[in-house]
């Protein structure tokens, strides 16, 4: 009896998920440490004086809701996926330095042209507000590393001849990832778009010059 056709499709999470998984827990350490501190000195240290972001009618629209957290910060589950998912070490080595070049370029930004939008006086809002000051907000880097791991994800799939399960439950947790970061009111609209064209131009140019290696499966 052939096992269900979701469970062929999805057999190659476990193997690829353990190869090189020592190197994956260190670089992912230290591209995480090394992305923070430079993000939170940023913070209190900048070129320029800091601009604040337009709210839009969608920012309007779009009310506060703090039930949204959990599916904001989970942006730090699904960052991971993308090199947890590579088994190939050329191909490892790709994506942890396309991801930390997507942050160094956020945090230049950041640098030269601080941005600040206002949040919610709220109760419900102290976990953000505590650990994160309501700066370096566009482009939206939770935008730009859910797209640009949407798309790795995407890529991989397909390579991995995934007939659509694999890329449609991605695509839809990268989907939520951007609306809570409306939701939670961390950014407003123009953040989310500037930071969605970063991630999808950072990512175009890393599928052009870093090709799986393999063939694709049929």
């Amino acid at each position: 009896m052939n096992p269900p056709r979701s469970t062929q499709e999805t057999a190659w999470l476990g193997p690829r998920l353990t190869a090189h998984w020592r190197f994956k827990l260190m670089a992912g350490a230290i591209i995480v440490i090394t992305f923070f501190i430079g993000y939170f000195l940023l913070l209190n240290f900048h070129v320029f004086p800091v601009r604040e972001m337009p709210v839009t009618a969608l920012d309007r629209l779009i009310a506060f809701q703090p039930g949204a957290l959990g599916l904001y910060l989970s942006l730090y589950l699904y960052i991971p996926l993308a090199p947890w998912l590579l088994d190939n070490k050329r191909d490892l080595n790709a994506c942890c330095l396309a991801l930390s070049g997507l942050g160094l370029v956020g945090l230049v930004i950041f640098l030269f042209w601080p941005t600040a939008i206002p949040r919610p006086d709220s109760a419900a809002n102290w976990p953000l507000i505590a650990i994160d000051k309501p700066g370096n907000v566009c482009p939206s880097l939770h935008a730009a590393f859910a797209v640009f791991s949407a798309i790795c994800i995407d890529r991989l799939a397909r390579h991995l001849g995934d007939r659509g399960l694999a890329r449609s439950l991605s695509w839809l947790w990268c989907l939520g990832i951007l609306y809570a970061t409306l939701a939670t009111k961390q950014h407003v609209a123009v953040d989310l778009v500037a930071g969605t064209v970063l991630g999808a131009a950072w990512a175009g140019l890393y599928l052009r010059f870093f090709p799986l290696a393999g063939k694709l499966q049929a």
